[in-house]
C-alpha cells in the first residue's frame, strides 16, 4: 500500500476585488503571506510532494515562495476548480493520496488536515461544516443512512436542500488513482462553463465510493478571502485564537482585542500584556513578565521578572532576568543584555553586550560595543562606531563609569573601575582604575558685555 501524500493547493486566482497589484495569496494575514501560511501547515504534517497551481502574478507568487520546496504548475486560463486540479496530473503520483487545498483559505490546521486523511478510508474524504446560515454554499445531500450522495449548489438546490445547514468547504482527501480516474472526465456543461470539482463527489457516489465527512474544530479554517473586509474579520478571528492560547497558559491581558501575534510567542507563567503590544516572529517570554502600552517585540528572547516600559522596540534581542527596560529604549539585533541591567528612556542598542546589573539610563547610544558588569553609561553618552566607512568596537570593564555625554571613539579599551569625566571625548584606551578627562578647557571672561541690536 503507497501512503504517500501530496498537497495539491490552488492558487491561480487574481483576487480583483483586492484592488491590488499582487496576487490574492499574496496578501498577508498576521503578517505573513496566505498562501505561506497553507505550506507551512503542510510542512508540518510531513507531505511528501507539494504542487502549487499559479495563475496571476505567478512570478510574484513564485519569487516569495523561495524557501518551500513546492512543484509548480501553471493554470493559464482561470476555467473552474475542477480544472485548476486537473493541470496537475502531469505531477501527481499515480498512487498515494492528494490533499487539495486553497491559496486563499490560509487557516486550516494541521490537526483537521491529519483527521482528514485518516478519514479518507475509501478513497474519498471532505470537509464539511454545520452552519446556522448556509446562504450562498453549497449543500451536503445525504440519503437516510447518512451517506453523502451529492453536493447542491445554491442556485440549484430546492427548497427542502436550501434548508440542509451542512455545507462544502471544498477541501478534499482523495486517492491519486480516482484522480487521475475523474479529472479527465469532467464537463462544463452548466450555466458557468466551467470545470468543478464538486463533480469528482458525483462520480464517487456512482462508482459506490462511500465518502467520509468530518468537521473542523473551528469555523475559520474553512474561511476564505475574496476582500479587505474578509480579510481583516479573518485576521481578527485569528489574533483572537491566538490570543485565546497564550491565555490558556496563563497570560494576562489588558485587552484581548488589543495586541497583534505575528509569529509564535512561547509563554512562561504570570506573563502580563498591556494594550496595543505587537509580537513578531519567534518571541520567547519567561515567568513574571511584564509588557507595557505599544511594545513591539521581534525575534527577542526574554528572561525572567523582565519588565518592558511603554513603547520599546525589541528586535533580534536576548534580553536577561530581572532587567528593566524603557520607555522608549530600542533594542537593535544582536543586542544581548546581562540579568538585573537598566536602559531608561529614549536608549538605543545595536549589536552590543550589556553585562549583568550595568545602566544605560538616558538618551544614550551603545553601538558594537562589549560592556562589562555593574557599569554606569551616563546620559546622552555614546559610542562613535562608524568612522563612514568601517564599524569599530567599543570595549568597557566591569563597574567602569562613563560620564554624561561622554563620546567614546571606538576602536577604544576603557578599563576595570576606570572613570570617564562628563563632556568627555575619548579617543584613547583609559588604563584600569583611572580618571581620564578629554573636553577643552574652561574659560570664563568676567563682565562680559552680551551683543545688542543695532
Amino acid at each position: 500500500m503507497n501512503d504517500t501524500l501530496t498537497t495539491i493547493i490552488l492558487a491561480a486566482g487574481k483576487g480583483t476585488r483586492m484592488q491590488s497589484s499582487k496576487p490574492k495569496v499574496l496578501q498577508t494575514l498576521a503578517h505573513k503571506p496566505l498562501l505561506a501560511h497553507v505550506l507551512d501547515t503542510c510542512q508540518t504534517i510531513q507531505v511528501d510532494k507539494t504542487i502549487v497551481v499559479y495563475g496571476f502574478g505567478g512570478d510574484q507568487v513564485q519569487a516569495e515562495m523561495t524557501d518551500y520546496s513546492v512543484s509548480w504548475v501553471e493554470q493559464t486560463e482561470q476555467l473552474g476548480t475542477g480544472h485548476a486540479v486537473k493541470v496537475t496530473l502531469d505531477e501527481l503520483p499515480q498512487t498515494g493520496k492528494s490533499l487539495i487545498l486553497y491559496g486563499d483559505v490560509p487557516l486550516v490546521s494541521a490537526e483537521t488536515l491529519t483527521r482528514l486523511k485518516q478519514a479518507n478510508v475509501d478513497g474519498m474524504s471532505m470537509l464539511t461544516l454545520t452552519v446556522d446560515n448556509p446562504f450562498g454554499l453549497g449543500r451536503i445531500k445525504r440519503d437516510d443512512q447518512g451517506n453523502i450522495v451529492a453536493i447542491v449548489e445554491q442556485k440549484d438546490a430546492n427548497e427542502q436542500e436550501q434548508a440542509i445547514r451542512e455545507i462544502n468547504s471544498g477541501i478534499y482527501c482523495v486517492d491519486n488513482a480516482l484522480l487521475h480516474k475523474y479529472l479527465p472526465n469532467l464537463s462544463n456543461d452548466n450555466a458557468q462553463q466551467e470545470y468543478y470539482l464538486t463533480d469528482i463527489v458525483k462520480m464517487a457516489v456512482a462508482d459506490g465510493i462511500a465518502i467520509t465527512a468530518i468537521e473542523p474544530e473551528h469555523e475559520f479554517e474553512i474561511e476564505g478571502v475574496n476582500n479587505r473586509q474578509q480579510l481583516a474579520q479573518l485576521e481578527r478571528r485569528w489574533q483572537a485564537k491566538l490570543v485565546e492560547d497564550l491565555q490558556v497558559k496563563g497570560v494576562q491581558f489588558a485587552d484581548p482585542t488589543r495586541v497583534d501575534i505575528r509569529g509564535q510567542v512561547n509563554v512562561g507563567q504570570d506573563v502580563y500584556v498591556d494594550i496595543n503590544v505587537v509580537f513578531e516572529g519567534q518571541v520567547t517570554l519567561g515567568d513574571n513578565v511584564t509588557i507595557e502600552a505599544g511594545c513591539v517585540i521581534k525575534d527577542t528572547e526574554i528572561g525572567d521578572h523582565v519588565h518592558l516600559k511603554p513603547y520599546c522596540v525589541c528586535d533580534q534581542a536576548q534580553i536577561g532576568d530581572h532587567a528593566s527596560i524603557g520607555p522608549f529604549a530600542h533594542l537593535r539585533p544582536q543586542t544581548q543584555l546581562g540579568k538585573h541591567t537598566k536602559l531608561g528612556n529614549f536608549v538605543e542598542i545595536k549589536k552590543s553586550t550589556i553585562g549583568d546589573g550595568s545602566k544605560v539610563n538616558h538618551l544614550s547610544y551603545v553601538g558594537d560595543a562589549q560592556i562589562g558588569a555593574n557599569v554606569n553609561f551616563g546620559a546622552g553618552a555614546i559610542t562613535c562606531n562608524y568612522d563612514g566607512v568601517n564599524k569599530h568596537q567599543t570595549v568597557i570593564g566591569d563597574q567602569a563609569f562613563i560620564g554624561t555625554n561622554t563620546c567614546l571613539v571606538a576602536p577604544v579599551t576603557i578599563g576595570r573601575t576606570a572613570t570617564i569625566g562628563a563632556g568627555s571625548v575619548i579617543t584613547k584606551n583609559v588604563e584600569d582604575n583611572a580618571l581620564a578627562i578629554g573636553r577643552g578647557r574652561q574659560v570664563q571672561k568676567d563682565n562680559y558685555q552680551r551683543p545688542v541690536k543695532k
